[in-house]
């Protein structure tokens, strides 16, 4: 189980990618951060989540 904004999800095993596909965020206006550390949108792809991990995903709102 992965802690996704402090609720567990069954993710383990996903990249961040494909977990974010699972979900209603926009990848283009979201930060992703993985255990304390801020993963570059580059590296979503290639980041497979483990037992454990703890993600911190925050979307972007525009206004004025």
């Amino acid at each position: 189980m992965v802690k996704v904004n402090g609720l567990e999800v069954d993710a383990a095993g996903k990249t961040i990618s494909e977990y974010i596909a699972t979900t209603e965020y926009d990848s283009k206006r979201i930060a992703v951060e993985c255990n304390g550390d801020i993963v570059f949108k580059s590296q979503y792809d290639v980041t497979v989540l483990r037992d454990g991990d703890s993600l911190e995903i925050v979307s972007f709102v525009g206004g004025g």
